[in-house]
């Protein structure tokens, strides 16, 4: 996968978690391929633990 195509996935993880933001494609000047694909995976990680955390508080509503 090439760094655009990483950097494109970062920029959709984070779109999902609010307003339409971008990253400028300068950052890939400074940025390694291993340095991209950490990005993406610490934001998988904190995508599963946003859902885990809305399910947790979905178990209290249901109780009330």
């Amino acid at each position: 996968m090439s760094k655009e195509e990483l950097l494109q996935e970062i920029v959709e993880l984070i779109n999902e978690y609010g307003s339409p933001s971008s990253i400028n494609p300068s950052v890939l000047g400074f940025l390694e391929l291993e340095d991209l694909e950490s990005i993406k995976a610490s934001l998988i990680e904190n995508k599963k633990h946003h859902l885990d955390d809305k399910e947790w508080l979905n178990q209290f509503k249901k109780e009330i």
